[in-house]
């Protein structure tokens, strides 16, 4: 069966003649946590209510049934007949809270898209607010399968899922052996992966499939080997984790953080800005809030989140100055191609830091910060490949001229398939990430856009017929684009405006790229915020947004990219009018930064083309509407 999933599992008859202190027994015996009084009474509650409201009803019964992806369990999966309840208790609400709902929602969909016997099931979230009053609605089944979530109380609870699965008697009846020895095979988001490590998930708990945790945890192993023997034999060690497109290489370092961060002192440094901001306030958000641990502020939880996870270059600046060594031995750097050139690195430093003369690159000075240790220390360098859209990065030679010129006392490890390995480099085969983590979706929207911007019109229009449930529009309407993602969006699935940042005369549309954004509380806050993604009122650049990502996306394309029948014209608005970029790598970055764009969305996207305004030279229809053309000739579907 794998990996155990809930606290307590058995047929239903089962469930309903055994004791409830017996049952709750059993709970509290599985319950990682120590058990707390409001824990064991709503527990309580929620037993005593499915005892009264199931009778003479034929099934199985999973409590606390574990969503790793989402770090949370489901409080009640029934498998009845022909349907499968995701059911979310809420002891002592008089109400349904908005809030709640989605977060019931959220448990279906997690089921309907990686629970492999529930792809082709009927899924009901069931929210019970067990003093709330009776609400009467049909039910409501979405394409896939999901219903629209079913709201009951602590009286009418067994009423419903008499209803429902007498209304829908017709359907294939579930096996719940078979449901619940099946695989379950989780795509999270980096945020998501972020929030399960660092709560001690597994990390083949949250990976896509089996060939893939045998892969990161091969990779792990292989890392820990390193550590071990490094510390053993008091030695400076760097390693070079690579991998095909989506293998997951983030998710990899930020396991080693997460598993060694007491240990070792590990940390995760990453120089994309947006990215550390969301993961360490959504880990310290889910610190605050976590019931099972003692009540710490918010302050102290970022503290610690920050010691996890680090900007690059604050970690860097921070020791400028010092002799000593570092707190951490173990440093994990993200897309370590990007650490900046000696060049780079001079001019910054002698403009923002009044350091004139300032001569390493940024891999030259990060591994000698590590080398201040007497003993030993050991550097993890991720290495990504494509989407490149800032000027002055090193790329991974730079790191190999370090090691071989300053630091030639250090073991250098690399995987075989690393281009450029060097002799006296040890090769390690399982330093490569060999299978995507990817869903099939996501790999095959990658193809599509990658097509697409280098105008290969058959793979592009091949590609996206073999999306299937991932819907592409495109219109010349902002506001029928932004209520085509609204209106897809169910839970909490997040949806959002993104748009290049050179996209400076989409400000007629309300879309001001200038404006500065947070991206911690547009990729985490509620839909009541205005600041938050859901609002569609602040737009997210690729800065903003890479290495992160929505489930549904609004992609506003200006006349900063822009077809022209034979190719792309590359431009960037200075002043009053657009100027042609003619710089090879400039135009590079911009045709990156559209990619970014594109490959956001985790369900679909639309995009947004407008029509211009014959009457302003710098939103000229022409601008436009060959752009729109292309999108449509390759297949894309117009919205009406």
């Amino acid at each position: 069966m794998g990996l155990k999933r809930s606290y307590y599992s058995a047929p239903l008859g089962r469930f309903l003649a055994q004791g409830a202190d017996d049952i709750l027994g059993r709970m509290a015996r599985e319950h990682e946590f120590p058990l707390d009084e409001n824990q064991r009474d709503a527990w309580a509650a929620e037993i005593r209510i499915m005892k009264r409201e199931l009778r003479g009803l034929d099934g199985r019964i999973m409590l606390e049934y574990s969503v790793p992806r989402m770090g949370k369990r489901v409080d009640a999966v029934l498998i009845c007949r022909n349907l499968v309840f995701a059911m979310e208790f809420k002891a002592g609400s008089a109400g349904y809270a908005r809030e709640d709902v989605d977060q019931c929602v959220d448990y279906a969909l997690d089921l309907k898209n990686f629970h492999h016997e529930s792809h082709g099931a009927a899924i009901l979230p069931v929210l019970v607010a067990t003093e709330a009053p009776d609400e009467r609605g049909a039910f409501v089944q979405h394409h896939d399968g999901v219903f629209e979530p079913v709201l009951a109380n602590g009286r009418n609870l067994g009423a419903a899922v008499r209803a429902a699965t007498a209304s829908f008697w017709g359907a294939s009846r579930i096996e719940p052996g078979d449901w619940e020895a099946s695989k379950y095979s989780p795509t999270p988001t980096i945020i998501e992966a972020a929030r399960a490590l660092y709560s001690d998930h597994r990390v083949e708990e949250i990976s896509r499939s089996e060939g893939a945790a045998k892969n990161l945890t091969r990779t792990a192993r292989a890392l820990g080997r390193i550590i071990r023997d490094s510390r053993a034999n008091k030695k400076k060690s760097i390693c070079f984790v690579t991998g095909v497109p989506g293998a997951g290489k983030t998710l990899a370092g930020l396991n080693l953080a997460a598993g060694r961060r007491g240990a070792d002192g590990a940390v995760f440094l990453s120089g994309n800005g947006p990215l550390v901001d969301v993961l360490q306030e959504a880990l310290a958000r889910d610190r605050v809030g976590d019931p099972r641990k003692p009540k710490i502020k918010k302050g102290e939880a970022l503290r610690s989140t920050r010691a996890f996870i680090q900007k690059v270059h604050h970690f860097r600046d921070a020791e400028l100055d010092g002799r000593s060594p570092p707190a951490e031995r173990v440093a994990i750097f993200d897309e370590a191609q990007r650490a900046w050139t000696r060049e780079k690195l001079a001019d910054f430093m002698k403009r923002k830091k009044g350091r004139p003369g300032f001569g390493m690159s940024e891999p030259r000075f990060l591994v000698g910060v590590l080398d201040r240790h007497r003993d030993w220390a050991v550097i993890v360098c991720l290495v990504g490949e494509g989407q490149e859209i800032h000027d002055g990065e090193a790329g991974i030679s730079e790191w190999f001229s370090v090691m071989d010129e300053h630091y030639p006392d250090w073991d250098v490890y690399v995987p075989e398939e690393l281009p450029g390995r060097r002799p006296g480099h040890a090769a390690e085969r399982d330093l490569h990430l060999a299978t995507s983590v990817r869903s099939f979706r996501g790999e095959r929207v990658s193809e599509f856009v990658g097509a697409l911007l280098d105008l290969d019109r058959g793979s592009a229009a091949g590609a996206l017929e073999d999306l299937g449930r991932y819907p592409i529009a495109v219109t010349r309407d902002f506001e029928l684009a932004k209520r085509w993602v609204a209106e897809r969006a169910r839970g909490s699935e997040r949806y959002g405006i993104v748009a290049s940042a050179k996209s400076y005369r989409l400000q007629p549309h309300g879309i001001y790229v200038e404006l500065t954004l947070n991206p911690a509380k547009w990729f985490l806050n509620p839909r009541a915020d205005p600041h938050s993604s859901y609002s569609l009122e602040y737009a997210a650049t690729e800065f903003d947004v890479q290495g992160l990502e929505l489930d549904w996306a609004c992609v506003a394309w200006d006349a900063d990219l822009r077809f022209d029948g034979r190719g792309w014209q590359h431009r960037r608005f200075r002043g009053a009018a657009w100027t042609e970029i003619r710089k090879p790598e400039r135009q590079k970055h911009l045709k990156n930064a559209y990619r970014v764009l594109l490959t956001r969305a985790r369900q679909g996207m639309v995009i947004f083309v407008p029509e211009g305004d014959a009457s302003d030279a710098t939103r000229s229809p022409e601008f436009y509407d060959r752009t729109y053309e292309y999108l449509r000739g390759v297949g894309i579907e117009e919205l009406a």
